[in-house]
């Protein structure tokens, strides 16, 4: 399927993450059903802490903000104003019905997409998600990913932190893991204006859908 098959839709503002779970829920049925297009949704929410399916309640360290179950793989994570979040509605039933691939595909994505923006990132063995070197040096994840997938259709997807408040991660352990910070493109120093950042996912997308039928071993 080519880009222009699929709807992208970015909508500007914060949106109830609650309200953008049942609209997306909704749309997974009705592409399904083949009644809808795909989609490719970008948004922002207002501050609120998720928990995927796996997340054990000693992770959730201060819920200053609203706590609410997501639905996804994964454990907790923060959204909030300044982190670009996409979500995937996409038919793997066409493209081989291979979720590790998508998820490598998806990965892979972002990492092009931060390239553009001189943000260099990369996969990390045994940890799920997008890193980078942060600006002492360590390892730190500059991008999550949760996904769910419900009749071949895919749900959730990525959040990348452009510019949000890190502070608003020490009330969780992010997605489990305690030993790696977290950072954003601001705290490196690099653009983190958030049009940039939706240029360069439309500009690396269709190496991305080409990517998502994988009929080769995926190299990690």
């Amino acid at each position: 399927m080519d880009i222009n098959d699929l709807e992208w839709r970015v909508t500007p503002g914060l949106t109830d993450y609650s309200a953008a779970l049942k609209e997306m829920e909704a749309r997974a049925a009705a592409v399904a059903a083949g009644e809808a297009r795909e989609l490719v949704w970008l948004l922002e929410h207002p501050p609120v802490y998720t928990a995927g399916t796996s997340a054990s309640a000693d992770e959730l360290l201060d819920a200053r903000f609203p706590v609410v179950d997501a639905g996804r793989g994964g454990r907790y994570t923060y959204h909030g104003p300044g982190q670009r979040i996409g979500y995937l509605v996409l038919n793997l039933a066409e493209r081989g019905r291979d979720v590790r691939c998508f998820v490598h595909a998806l990965e892979g994505w972002i990492i092009a997409a931060l390239a553009e923006m001189d943000i260099p990132a990369f996969r990390a063995e045994g940890r799920i998600g997008i890193w980078t070197q942060d600006a002492q040096g360590r390892e730190a994840k500059i991008g999550a990913i949760g996904v769910r997938v419900r009749r071949w259709v895919t749900m959730h997807g990525f959040s990348v932190n452009l510019s949000p408040d890190l502070s608003h991660f020490t009330g969780i352990v992010p997605c489990g893991i305690a030993d790696y910070p977290v950072t954003s493109a601001a705290a490196l120093g690099a653009s983190h204006d958030i049009e940039t950042f939706d240029a360069a996912l439309a500009l690396t997308s269709r190496a991305f859908l080409e990517s998502l039928t994988c009929s080769r071993k995926i190299e990690t």
